[in-house]
């Protein structure tokens, strides 16, 4: 059985709002992408990050608005009830990430669980 497109709409959507909050650069645009209990772990140069999605919602207050940065999907793997996000984000302050998700369906809704991420040199 095939996945219907609306759940391919429904979870770029949820990433959108994530970008969308790195371009206003305020967590609070961000946070509906997220279920509440959402882990974040990745290297800020030779810093491991890892632990609750906090950190990533901190991190977002304390820099600037990202305003010309650019996010793009490169796949989406959906099983009913879970899904893998790959996005490619390009200019978050002069940066580069590589971010992966997985996501849940809780209530009807697409949430990101967890985030890994790799800085690009």
């Amino acid at each position: 059985m095939s996945t219907p497109y609306s759940e391919y709409e429904a979870i770029v959507a949820t990433v959108q709002i994530y970008i969308d909050g790195g371009r206003s650069g305020r967590s609070d645009d961000m946070k509906p992408a997220f279920h509440e209990t959402a882990t974040i772990s990745g290297y800020l140069g030779p810093d491991l990050i890892t632990g609750p999605i906090q950190q990533l919602y901190d991190y977002v207050d304390s820099t600037d608005a990202a305003k010309d940065l650019q996010g793009r999907i490169t796949s989406i793997d959906i099983s009913d009830t879970v899904a893998t996000v790959r996005l490619e984000l390009d200019n978050w302050a002069g940066h580069r990430f590589t971010d992966m998700y997985t996501l849940l369906k809780s209530n009807g809704e697409w949430k990101i669980i967890s985030k890994v991420f790799h800085l690009h040199a």
